[in-house]
């Protein structure tokens, strides 16, 4: 089962949404700038790999991810 997680970032292009899904072990990062703009795939930086984290944290006592999957991801993190 595929996970998605989205956040907003800022930077010096302005401001873009952030949207990671993370499938059997694989990771995809992409981004979006404007409402009537295409995703694009993006580039992470360790700022969005610990944001990743702390979404993925927020999300297991709630039960929307299981401590498998936390796991999982916290993987891919160490990883990169």
């Amino acid at each position: 089962m595929a996970t998605d997680f989205g956040w907003w970032n800022k930077d010096e292009s302005g401001k873009y949404q952030v949207n990671v899904e993370v499938h059997g072990g694989n990771i995809a990062w992409t981004r979006k700038q404007g409402h009537h703009t295409s995703w694009e795939k993006h580039t992470p930086n360790d700022d969005d790999w610990d944001r990743l984290l702390f979404e993925a944290d927020k999300r297991v006592p709630r039960r929307l991810l299981s401590p498998k999957q936390f796991a999982e991801i916290k993987r891919l993190c160490e990883e990169r």
